[in-house]
C-alpha cells in the first residue's frame, strides 16, 4: 500500500514538472497567436485572458514589438465593454511604439484608435471631444503627408463619427463625402454607412437609400441587418409612420439581443472545446513521459490510467447533457427568431396596408381602376424596401420582362384578387389567370401545374 502511495506520489511530482515546464516555454508571440485563434472564433473572455497573458510575458521578455500590439488587440475587444480600459491601453500602446517607432503606418492606425476610443469615452460621459480629435487630427496629418489613402479615409471616417456624436451632421456629411473620394474596397463599406446614416440624420431620405444599397454586405450578417433596418424606416418615414418606426427599432434591437446571445453561447462552446482539446494534449504529452521515465511503476500507472477512464466517462456524460442544454436553448432561440420574424412579416403588412395605392386596390366592385406611373413605381419602391430588393433583382435576372409583366408581378405580390388585376387591366378573370400562367411558363420557365405564380415570386 504504501509503495503504491510513493509510486502515486512519483508520477503526481513528474506531471507537475511536465506542465511547468510547458507553461514556462510559452512565448509572448506563441500566446499572441492563441489570442488572436480565440477573437477569430468569437471567444472574446478567452481572448482577453490570453492577450493580458501575452503583455505580461512581453513585459518580462522586454518584447516591445509583440508588447504594443497586444495592447492594441486588447483595446480592440474591450472597446464595447469597457472603453475607458480600451483607451488607457492604446495610449500604452501609443507610449511604447513612440520609444521604439517601427512602421509609420502602424503609428498612424494607434493614433486613430486612440481617437476611437477617446470620442466613445466621451460620448459616453457627455464630455469634451478635444482629446479624441487631437488624436485623430494627428493621424490625418501623418496619413495624408505620407499619401496613405487607406488610412486618410479611415481617419476621415473618424472624424465623421466624431461630427455625427457632436450632432454636427453637417460637418459629418462634409467628413464622409470627403472619406468615400478615397475610399479602398475593404474600407468602402464602412465609409458608406457612416455617410448614409449623416444623410438619414438630415433626412435627406432619398440620398441615404442610394448610400444604403451601394453597400453590399456579402456574408456579414450584421451589417444586412443595419441595411435593412435602416431600409425599413426610410419606408416609414416616408409615409409619416413615426409610431410604426419605433416598434420596427424596437423589433430589430430583439434580433440584435438575440445575435449577440447566440455569440456569447457559441464564445462558452468554444472555450469548452478547447479546454478538452488542451487537455487531450496534456494527455498524450504525460502518455509519453509515461513510456520514457515510469516503465518500473506499470502497476501505479494502471491504476492511474484506471481512474482517468472513469473520470473521462464522467466527463463525457457530462457533455453529452451539456450538449442536449444547448440544443434546448438553440431551439429556444429559434423559436424567439420566428415570433421576431412574425412581427417584421406583420410591420410589413401593416406598411403596405398604409399605402394610398393599396386602399385603391382594394375598393369593392367591377368599376375600373387606373394607377399612375407614379403609383406603380411607388409599390415597386415599397416592394424593394421591404423585400430586399426582390424586384431590383427580378429585372437584372428577367431583362427580357416587359413592364406590365413586372406589374402583373407586382401585384401578385400584393397579393390582388384576380378580379381586381381584371378591372385594372380590362380583362375578364380567365384572360388574367391565362396571363399569369404564361408568364409563369415563358419567364420563369416553370411548367408544374401544382406551382403557382405567388409561390415563384416567393421563393
Amino acid at each position: 500500500m504504501h509503495k503504491k502511495s510513493l509510486y502515486i506520489f512519483i508520477i503526481g511530482v513528474l506531471l507537475m514538472a511536465c506542465s511547468q515546464q510547458d507553461s514556462n516555454s510559452q512565448t509572448a508571440a506563441s500566446c499572441l497567436e492563441e489570442a488572436e485563434a480565440a477573437l477569430a472564433n468569437d471567444s472574446t473572455r478567452l481572448g482577453e485572458t490570453l492577450l493580458r497573458k501575452t503583455i505580461q510575458l512581453a513585459e518580462a521578455s522586454e518584447d516591445w514589438y509583440i508588447d504594443y500590439i497586444a495592447c492594441q488587440r486588447l483595446a480592440e475587444a474591450l472597446s464595447q465593454s469597457n472603453p475607458g480600459e480600451a483607451l488607457r491601453l492604446m495610449k500604452q500602446a501609443l507610449s511604447i511604439y513612440e520609444q521604439h517607432p517601427d512602421d509609420e503606418h502602424n503609428y498612424v492606425i494607434l493614433l486613430d484608435y486612440a481617437g476611437t476610443f477617446a470620442a466613445q469615452v466621451a460620448y459616453i460621459n457627455e464630455g469634451s471631444f478635444d482629446e479624441a480629435l487631437d488624436f485623430i487630427h494627428r493621424a490625418y496629418d501623418i496619413a495624408k503627408k505620407s499619401q496613405m489613402n487607406d488610412m486618410i479615409c479611415q481617419t476621415l471616417t473618424s472624424l465623421a463619427n466624431i461630427a455625427w456624436a457632436k450632432n454636427d451632421y453637417d460637418q459629418a456629411l462634409d467628413y464622409a463625402r470627403q472619406a468615400e473620394l478615397v475610399a479602398t474596397d475593404e474600407l468602402r463599406a464602412g465609409t458608406l454607412q457612416v455617410l448614409a446614416r449623416s444623410y438619414l440624420s438630415l433626412n435627406m431620405l432619398d440620398s441615404a437609400e442610394t448610400v444604403y444599397r451601394k453597400i453590399h454586405p456579402g456574408d456579414d450578417v450584421h451589417l444586412s441587418y443595419i441595411i435593412q433596418s435602416n431600409l425599413a424606416k426610410i419606408a416609414l418615414r416616408r409615409l409619416g409612420a413615426t409610431q410604426v418606426e419605433d416598434s420596427v427599432a424596437e423589433a430589430f434591437d430583439k434580433v440584435e439581443d438575440i445575435y449577440y446571445k447566440a455569440l456569447e453561447q457559441k464564445d462558452e462552446y468554444y472555450q469548452e472545446t478547447l479546454r478538452q482539446e488542451m487537455e487531450n494534449q496534456q494527455l498524450e504529452f504525460r502518455s509519453k513521459m509515461y513510456a520514457r521515465t515510469l516503465f518500473i511503476i506499470i502497476i501505479a500507472s494502471l491504476i492511474v490510467i484506471t481512474a482517468m477512464v472513469l473520470v473521462v466517462r464522467y466527463r463525457m456524460q457530462a457533455q453529452r447533457q451539456e450538449e442536449r442544454q444547448l440544443q434546448q436553448e438553440a431551439e429556444h432561440q429559434k423559436a424567439q427568431l420566428h415570433q421576431a420574424n412574425e412581427v417584421v412579416a406583420f410591420l410589413q403588412n401593416f406598411i403596405l396596408e398604409r399605402m394610398e395605392v393599396m386602399k385603391k386596390l382594394n375598393q369593392s366592385g367591377d368599376s375600373l381602376i387606373y394607377l399612375s406611373p407614379h403609383e406603380w413605381s411607388e409599390i415597386e419602391r415599397t416592394l424593394n424596401a421591404i423585400d430586399n430588393n426582390r424586384f431590383s433583382n427580378l429585372r437584372k435576372q428577367y431583362s427580357n420582362m416587359q413592364e406590365d409583366d413586372i406589374r402583373l408581378c407586382l401585384l401578385t405580390r400584393l397579393g390582388i384578387s384576380n378580379r381586381t388585376i381584371g378591372n385594372i387591366y380590362c380583362i375578364s378573370i380567365s384572360a388574367v389567370q391565362h396571363r399569369k400562367l404564361k408568364l409563369k411558363k415563358d419567364v420563369f420557365g416553370e411548367s408544374n401545374p401544382n406551382v403557382t405564380l405567388e409561390q415563384i415570386l416567393t421563393r
